[in-house]
């Protein structure tokens, strides 16, 4: 059983586990009954609380909309990713045999998902003030060598920038299809500018869909 990540020990072991643990091994393991899907939720919540105390601390004269463009790119898919790989989550992971063959471990989906995970059992085992630091020291403190790692080109944010400038409003993202098991779903996801639909993504995460339907849309120079 997992004890320790980050150097932080954890009280209740079975909490790492449980962030450790891919909905697929649930399938094949009858010892298993949780994977780290409730974890995610919790954690994804905390991780935007965290973050978004630390950009408006630190970045006092960026207004709303500025701060909000910072986060997304803070708290995207391949970030998240990224910062899992330091941790060496992917080699941790819990998956059935199937999962694991097909590369499981090295998607970026997953481990953005299973960070998340992670973040809310140091918070149940830990408290905030623990969690905080765990974000600081490995996704804020990171933040510019994490995005010069992954190249990041965060298409959300330009389009945001663009669309206000000409049509002053902001883009908006509808989730239009959603297949697959829980645990290897496909987001299709549409992007409406000026009332129409400018671009279409399909992804393994939303975040990535609506990247991929902003770049689209960017393409698209009519509309910008």
């Amino acid at each position: 059983m997992s004890k320790t990540v980050d150097n932080i020990n954890f009280k209740n072991p079975q909490l790492l586990t449980t962030a450790l643990t891919h909905r697929s091994a649930l399938n094949e393991k009858k010892s298993i009954t949780a994977s780290y899907e409730r974890l995610e939720f919790l954690g994804d919540a905390i991780l935007e609380l965290v973050v978004s105390d630390y950009l408006y601390k630190h970045f006092p004269q960026h207004p709303e909309g500025k701060l909000t463009n910072l986060r997304s790119q803070v708290v995207q898919t391949k970030t998240l990713a990224a910062a899992a790989k330091h941790l060496k989550l992917g080699s941790r992971l819990i998956f059935s045999t199937g999962e694991k063959k097909s590369g499981g471990a090295e998607n970026n989906s997953i481990l953005a998902d299973v960070f998340e995970a992670v973040i809310g059992a140091i918070y149940i085992d830990q408290g905030l003030k623990t969690t905080s630091a765990f974000i600081h020291r490995n996704l804020l403190k990171k933040i510019n060598q994490l995005k010069k790692q992954i190249q990041i080109t965060d298409f959300k944010s330009i389009l945001q920038e663009k669309s206000q400038a000409k049509y002053k409003t902001t883009p908006v993202y509808k989730v239009v299809k959603t297949v697959g098991p829980d645990h290897n779903r496909k987001f299709t996801i549409k992007v409406i500018l000026n009332k129409k639909t400018a671009g279409i993504g399909i992804a393994k995460s939303k975040q990535e869909a609506q990247q991929q339907a902003a770049k689209i849309a960017l393409e698209k120079k009519q509309l910008i």
